[in-house]
């Protein structure tokens, strides 16, 4: 099944896809994109509406499967609204996490984590760890999480984790982002390539922002002037870069050049191993993106492991001194996003 899974990855991304699996993969897509439109189309002519709550919604999204680098940018957001003396909420939807995610959960509310990252998901729980102050829910229904949010707790900002496909959640605001290296792939929708949705989706992007995963950020920048005047709509870039490595257990930080065993579960490991260069990268290993880790996965690693902090979220609960986190930098500009 993995075989498969990243045989299907690489059709993704490669420019002009040939084969047996993909002319399978691309007669699917079909039936994904009849799906998809029929219910663009039915939001789109008002036939089915949006519901609102009481505050100021903000969707941070991406056309394609895989990990843009979402979860960093939603965090920048919430603590530029926080500086601003608003109450904030995010909203996800807790993949991967072993609550159950047909009633709402409040993950955190800025003080407290009331849950671990197994319970939580990955991502709810890295937002809760990294942006103090701001409530977390999860929940699959965003507006019973978001309306719970308002009238419980007075929030006066929902933002939505991934939030760009759930169209049943009034937002003010859909900002969309994109790989600057990735891009929307090989432009097929799922499965046959990697978009969620039909070019239909475009017109509803209000602000586009290219991540750019990367030490230079040259190619994002140029990226980005292609894509505003493609889509005629402001567009930035969004630096993610590497700031350094720490034990996560004790916060001392690792020396470069030393001997290391990189591992992830994330949607773009490639870019991560990239990060590394500094390191004597032994090994590899990669695992299913929002993978639950068990001690077996770790058990043959005698070495030091160098991971992603979504990783390390759920590596901390076991008993090995020898992991250690990659810290990025994400550098965006939310007060200009937000205008």
């Amino acid at each position: 099944m993995k075989n498969i899974k990243t045989e299907i990855t690489k059709l993704h991304y490669q420019r002009n896809p040939k084969g047996i699996l993909y002319e399978f993969l691309k007669f699917c897509s079909t039936f994904y994109g009849f799906g998809s439109g029929l219910k663009n189309f039915l939001y789109d002519k008002k036939i089915l509406k949006p519901k609102r709550v009481k505050a100021f919604v903000i969707s941070v999204g991406n056309m394609t499967t895989g990990g843009v680098g979402k979860t960093p940018v939603v965090s920048e957001i919430a603590k530029y609204l926080i500086s601003q003396g608003k109450k904030v909420a995010i909203v996800s939807r807790g993949y991967g996490g072993r609550l159950s995610n047909r009633k709402i959960n409040m993950i955190s509310d800025g003080l407290i984590i009331f849950f671990d990252a197994l319970q939580a998901g990955d991502e709810p729980y890295w937002l809760a760890e990294n942006t103090p102050g701001c409530y977390v829910f999860t929940c699959r229904n965003r507006f019973l999480a978001a309306k719970y949010a308002v009238e419980s707790f007075g929030v006066e900002y929902i933002i939505l984790d991934d939030g760009f496909q759930h169209r049943k959640l009034y937002r003010n605001l859909d900002i969309v982002l994109m790989d600057s290296v990735k891009g929307f792939g090989n432009e097929e929708l799922l499965p046959a390539g990697p978009l969620r949705e039909g070019p239909e989706a475009l017109e509803r992007i209000d602000k586009f922002v290219v991540v750019s995963k990367s030490t230079k950020h040259e190619t994002a920048e140029k990226v980005a002037q292609i894509m505003q005047k493609r889509l005629k709509i402001p567009t930035s870039v969004c630096r993610t870069e590497p700031d350094y490595v720490y034990n996560i257990k004790t916060g001392q930080r690792l020396m470069e050049g030393v001997p290391v065993t990189a591992m992830c579960a994330i949607g773009q490991p490639e870019q991560f191993y990239d990060f590394l260069k500094n390191y004597d990268v032994k090994d590899t290993k990669t695992f299913d993106d929002h993978h639950q880790y068990t001690p077996i996965d770790i058990v043959d690693i005698t070495g030091t492991i160098i991971t992603t902090e979504k990783d390390a979220v759920k590596l901390a609960r076991f008993d090995r001194d020898n992991i250690y986190a990659l810290r990025l930098k994400t550098v965006i500009n939310a007060e200009e996003l937000l205008k």
